[in-house]
């Protein structure tokens, strides 16, 4: 949660995952569990969903992924976020897909160009959840278009 504006309480947690739950019973797409097989049953999320504000790219869907940090740098999070881009540009026939975070958050950024996705710093913006002056509020927007994606993985989700 380096990159968030706050830890969550053991509350707020318990009501993000029954919104994942309950987001994944509305729709075709949600955020998943990633589990490495035999060694953890569940290292964090990747999935879809669709931001809670409004800013210039909105509405759309966007991927995003939280990972345990002790299993970061082993490619789960790019293995992960290629079979969900798989699920929507195949399946769900989406268009475009966006990811975004804090300028500071190379991690994901390197997911995000290994994953295909391109950035426009016209299209940056600054979170309208955080604070003027938050460290975290600068944020870069990156997308991928259908037309454009590589060939897709064989991984599924």
């Amino acid at each position: 949660m380096q990159y968030f504006r706050d830890v969550l309480s053991a509350e707020q947690s318990d009501a993000f995952a029954s919104g994942i739950r309950r987001g994944l019973q509305e729709r075709d797409f949600g955020l998943w569990a990633v589990e490495v097989t035999g060694i953890a049953d569940f290292i964090g999320f990747v999935g879809l969903s669709i931001p809670s504000f409004e800013s210039h790219f909105t509405p759309c869907i966007e991927i995003g992924w939280r990972l345990a940090a002790e299993h970061w740098r082993q490619g789960y999070a790019s293995e992960a976020a290629a079979a969900v881009l798989d699920y929507a540009f195949g399946p769900l026939a989406r268009e475009e897909i966006v990811s975004f975070t804090a300028i500071a958050n190379r991690p994901s950024i390197a997911v995000m160009e290994r994953v295909g996705m391109m950035r426009n710093p016209v299209d940056d913006f600054d979170h309208p959840n955080l604070p003027d002056g938050h460290p975290l509020r600068p944020h870069v927007l990156y997308r991928l278009q259908r037309a454009r994606r590589r060939s897709p993985t064989s991984t599924s989700v």
